[in-house]
């Protein structure tokens, strides 16, 4: 650590942060794999969590992976039939596999389906751990390949809390002053980082929400754009399929993305008492710090970069932060995300 003893106990060097040390105060929530889908959905709800932990309650305990709202989405789509338009080289859900054909037959009888069986389903969400001493650089390492978060496990195997993405933004984004490349680097614009360059993926603000899901999906993101033409009216996200799965309004799947943004508008004015009307987009002379507070202020996962009038020209990522703060210290992520087309009907 680069401290002087003596004097400050603060390290100026972010690297060398326990990773574990962002997470002390969370309270740590798990599922059991024999809950339902819709049970464990309302877990996550109840917590107002986006993930949690799957575990077997047997004689030695384990964890059979992650479940999000990416899961509830494509467990939605499966059974409704609806296999996203991917690409022959992109993973999909085997449809034929025994497993996946068991889900569907249970649904359809009215039976519940263990949310152990629906447990990354979306093969975006894999288990991924680390141990409670690692350092903030061993996290960072993982989540700049498009993780968005690992499990931080005790010595005795179990889970102690969920590093994602966002938490390590938030906290390097307060502690700025005190890491000063950091602080460089977030006084820099979106342009002069080479960022903002990755196609908006967006569905027209008349195509259905199951339309918006279903590219969600496909492309393997957390949000969507709603567009009318390249004007960004919104911003569907992968969390606001909870208010599909509270008290089962599934009718909302067929509403236009339109109806469904001011609906979720809506939902959030009675729960804060106001009608919040939030901004998700950023120009390419946006600092890369305002952009994170946006990111942070809206607990979106990325923003979308317009042009001087109003229309959608990219998109700005919580991975593609976290990439530019691991190149900080060498680290260069293993992939890049693909072109991804715009969806409209």
């Amino acid at each position: 650590m680069a401290h002087r003893e003596g004097i400050t106990t603060k390290t100026t060097d972010w690297t060398m942060v326990p990773a574990s040390s962002l997470i002390n105060d969370q309270k740590m929530i798990e599922i059991n794999g024999i809950m339902s889908v819709e049970e464990a959905c309302q877990v996550l709800v109840e917590n107002n969590i986006s993930s949690a932990p799957v575990f077997v309650d047997n004689e030695k305990g384990h964890y059979i992976g992650m479940f999000d709202y990416g899961d509830v989405i494509a467990y939605i789509l499966l059974v409704l039939h609806r296999k996203p338009g991917q690409k022959e080289s992109e993973d999909t859900v085997d449809l034929e596999s025994l497993e996946i054909k068991d889900i569907v037959h249970r649904a359809l009888q009215g039976q519940k389906v263990p949310v152990g069986m629906a447990s990354d389903l979306s093969r975006k969400n894999p288990f991924y751990s680390i141990l409670q001493e690692a350092t903030l650089l061993s996290a960072v390492e993982i989540f700049a390949c498009g993780t968005h978060r690992v499990s931080i496990l005790r010595p005795d195997g179990r889970v102690k809390g969920i590093l994602s993405q966002s938490t390590v933004v938030k906290y390097l984004f307060e502690n700025r002053k005190q890491f000063l490349e950091i602080d460089s680097v977030l006084n820099k614009t979106i342009r002069e980082l080479d960022l903002g360059n990755e196609p908006v993926i967006g569905v027209d603000a008349n195509a259905t929400v199951l339309d918006a899901l279903s590219l969600m999906s496909a492309h393997g993101v957390s949000s969507v754009a709603v567009l009318r033409g390249k004007t960004v009216l919104g911003n569907i996200s992968m969390t606001d399929v909870k208010h599909v799965m509270k008290g089962y309004s599934h009718r909302l799947l067929w509403k236009t993305c339109f109806q469904f943004v001011g609906h979720i508008r809506t939902q959030q004015g009675i729960i804060d008492g106001q009608d919040r009307l939030p901004v998700f987009d950023v120009r390419q002379e946006t600092s890369l710090g305002f952009a994170i507070a946006k990111l942070l202020a809206t607990k979106a996962h990325r923003v979308w970069v317009v042009d001087e009038f109003g229309n959608a020209t990219g998109v700005v990522s919580l991975t593609d932060v976290i990439r530019v703060i691991a190149s900080l210290v060498g680290v260069q992520a293993n992939e890049r995300r693909g072109s991804m087309a715009v969806f409209s009907r």
